[in-house]
């Protein structure tokens, strides 16, 4: 076989074809025309009933959206494109526009691509796509000065609005210099109105090929058809290459168009949007994902004036295809003793340490487990797992997947990100507090969404999760035997000690990562939806920044939370009592989805291209709605004494209150009592949480547990040939909104 690659990697080098291919394209938006307004309007006028029942004089209308969407535009979505690995070939901004028109039907979206990725050539194509969807939006989507109304004075009534953006994707290996992914997001797409340049993350892992140029030879020869998506692989990164570094320290309008733009940390993005002076939003994501954040990743020192500015940052994304980054747990994965030094603490009520499951693996391979050399190895294995970082699982060779079992992952948690980070995630952050900086920006006061994180260009991609497994998620890999998704020899199970990373020589940051692990936390997308008081691209954009917003796990549940004291208060409010506050949570169930597509997709796109994009299965709701089951009220208490524990301050969930409804709807209110005898502030936030429905990946790794509850064997979701191909991994899920937080100061003393 190699002679055979050899031989073929030759012959397409004298033909020329071994190192050139054409630059991907934004392509081409093939739905030219809005979704018709009649659909559009039954959305409306469904909503509105249900309203009227619930929330009489509301006077906003529930949209929904995904802020959170990449294409081949980014450096992963195009590897993840590899029709070798079970990808699809590119999929370029264009295609994002019409999913999101047609096979999710959005009310709005927006396009991140990674800007390590975005060379001023695709910057300029990302523009150009985004104008050209919003463009044929109907009754106006905005975009140009023309846009702001209809000619008779009429509000903007655009079937889909799309936002320009990118992601700055900042990632390091320890925990003090990790900032984490942020997308960032502008109000308007004219030229004029948007910066020249997006703004990368110093990272040197995009700047070059993960796949080597005969590597890339070889499976165009392999798969001929392909050829010039596996040749364009060295064209695409080559491009990033050639692309000069903008200089450092000059203000960004001065810098010159051709260069790529980098911000180091949060205080050089702020201080390069400030110099564009747009209105913007800046959105952390993904934060709490254990595969790319190190360990003892926490949000406090990102509770600053330099790394936090709440003029941007007033959204966070809680839930995404790679899980829920909401819930905080009081179990790290490794702890410290009173001098300072990491030790692996020992397994717990629904934890188990990965530190103390490698000394368990290594244990399992000494011929006398109770001699005093295999506890010496066994001691080991668990400070060099522990050293490595978030590549423990190379440190124990020959291990596979099973053999880690459920280590490292949240067992009780909704939908958990891989590997769960509890310091970063979202409860976590509602506890800080920081007296020394100035009174606005001493805490991280953010409303909710969810969204996609989808990087092959399918924005809002959780409306349904039949036969959406491969495809429809970041799962990737191959199905020919021995294509297991590795990059770095795993070594023998023979051996009977530990090895440390740096044996095993320089290592792209793919393959430091547990990606192969990683498969079975892949999940369909979630969306964020709006209250907002209009379509337009305005009213959606004023909603986002008055955290008029929540999260939803990909399901369109209606969701209002309000504030009934006082002066009243929706979701996504700060304000103040002297009394105890009273609350009212109005919630839907979402649509169950009929099969299929409604007719005018295939009208608009056309059969094949409904087929290849939407995979033939498009929004389509029926008439009847899921039933909602509780909502769950948590109340968080902000830190005022640094003897106060994390644990302490987070009641989750505070209040569990039935639903009894039977057509799909529930209304509950219920107050605080305990407010103003503890005089402090106190934050709440609501979930609705709906029927069980079957969900790709919501078993995790499916563990099978003994008469104890410990996980004693796994059955992982592969991406690669281990898992058929049309195995969707379902397991009974619980979809659910998560309302903005409302933010309530004492104010009995005043």
């Amino acid at each position: 076989m190699k002679a055979q690659i050899a031989a073929w990697s030759l012959l397409l080098s004298v033909l020329g074809l071994g190192g050139c291919s054409e630059p991907l394209g934004r392509g081409e938006i093939v739905g030219q025309q809005a979704r018709p307004q009649a659909l559009v309007d039954v959305e409306a006028r469904r909503q509105a009933k249900t309203a009227r029942r619930l929330e009489p004089g509301g006077g906003t209308q529930i949209l929904f959206g995904d802020l959170h969407t990449h294409t081949s535009f980014s450096p992963d979505g195009y590897i993840l494109g590899l029709p070798v690995t079970g990808g699809e070939g590119a999929r370029p901004p264009a295609d994002a526009c019409d999913y999101a028109r047609y096979c999710s039907a959005l009310d709005f979206w927006g396009i991140s691509d990674h800007a390590e990725g975005i060379t001023p050539r695709r910057w300029n194509e990302t523009k150009e796509s985004i104008r050209q969807c919003n463009a044929i939006a109907g009754n106006p989507a905005g975009g140009s000065p023309a846009d702001d109304s209809p000619a008779d004075g009429s509000p903007a009534s655009p079937d889909l609005v799309s936002f320009l953006g990118y992601e700055w994707s900042h990632v390091a290996l320890t925990a003090d210099k990790h900032f984490g992914h942020k997308n960032v997001f502008f109000l308007d797409t004219e030229e004029e109105k948007v910066p020249a340049r997006s703004i990368a993350a110093p990272r040197e892992q995009f700047n070059k090929s993960p796949i080597g140029r005969f590597a890339q030879v070889a499976m165009a020869a392999m798969d001929w058809d392909n050829r010039d998506y596996y040749l364009g692989i060295g064209t695409y990164y080559g491009e990033i290459a050639e692309t000069p570094i903008c200089e450092r320290g000059v203000n960004s309008r001065e810098l010159p168009a051709n260069c790529m733009e980098i911000a180091h940390n949060p205080k050089d993005l702020f201080s390069k949007l400030d110099d564009w002076g747009f209105d913007a939003l800046v959105i952390p994501h993904g934060n709490a994902w254990g595969l790319a954040t190190p360990p003892e990743t926490t949000w406090n020192k990102q509770l600053t004036d330099d790394y936090h500015n709440p003029d941007y940052q007033r959204l966070v994304e809680i839930y995404s295809g790679h899980g829920n980054s909401e819930e905080y747990r009081d179990w790290a994965p490794f702890e410290r003793d009173e001098n300072g030094q990491p030790f692996c603490p020992e397994p717990r009520d629904n934890f188990l340490p990965c530190c103390w499951r490698a000394g368990e693996i290594i244990e399992s391979r000494c011929e006398d487990p109770a001699s005093e050399a295999c506890a010496e190895r066994v001691a080991e294995a668990r400070q060099i797992y522990l050293d490595a970082g978030i590549s423990g699982h190379l440190t124990v060779p020959g291990a596979e997947v099973e053999d880690w079992l459920n280590c490292g992952q949240c067992s009780d948690c909704f939908n958990p990100a891989f590997k769960l980070r509890p310091g970063t995630s979202s409860q976590y952050a509602l506890t800080l507090k920081n007296p020394d900086n100035a009174p606005d920006r001493q805490q991280f006061r953010w409303g909710f969404i969810g969204s996609s994180d989808n990087h092959r260009a399918r924005a809002g991609n959780g409306f349904k999760d039949m036969g959406r497994r491969r495809g429809n998620t970041e799962t990737m890999g191959s199905d020919q035997p021995g294509g297991e998704r590795r990059g770095v020899d795993r070594g023998s199970r023979d051996d009977p000690r530990s090895r440390r990373i740096e044996e095993l020589g320089p290592i792209g940051l793919n393959e430091l990562r547990n990606q192969e692990r990683q498969q079975s936390f892949y999940l369909t997308g979630g969306l964020v939806a709006v209250h907002s008081t209009g379509r337009d691209r305005e009213s959606i954009w004023g909603a986002l920044k008055n955290r008029q917003v929540y999260a939803t796990s990909g399901e369109r549940i209606l969701l209002w939370f309000d504030l009934l004291n006082g002066d009243g208060a929706p979701m996504g409010s700060i304000t103040g009592l002297a009394e105890a506050p009273r609350f009212r949570v109005s919630a839907a169930g979402s649509f169950k989805q009929l099969p299929g597509c409604p007719a005018h997709v295939s009208d608009a796109l056309g059969a094949p291209r409904q087929a290849s994009l939407c995979a033939d299965e498009c929004y389509n709701p029926g008439d009847e709605r899921h039933r909602l089951e509780r909502i769950e009220v948590v109340r968080i208490r902000p830190r005022v004494d640094s003897a106060e524990t994390t644990r302490e301050l987070i009641e989750d969930p505070w209040k569990s209150i039935p639903c009894d409804s039977i057509d799909g709807t529930c209304q509950v209110e219920f107050e605080d009592p305990d407010f103003v005898a503890g005089g402090r502030e106190t934050i709440y936030y609501v979930r609705a949480i709906q029927e069980a429905t079957p969900a790709v990946n919501a078993g995790g790794l499916r563990c099978e547990y003994d008469e104890n509850g410990v996980c004693i064997a796994v059955n992982p979701c592969y991406g690669d040939y281990r898992t058929d191909r049309s195995d969707d991994c379902q397991s009974p899920n619980e979809e659910r909104a998560w309302s903005s937080p409302i933010f309530i100061d004492y104010r009995g003393d005043q």
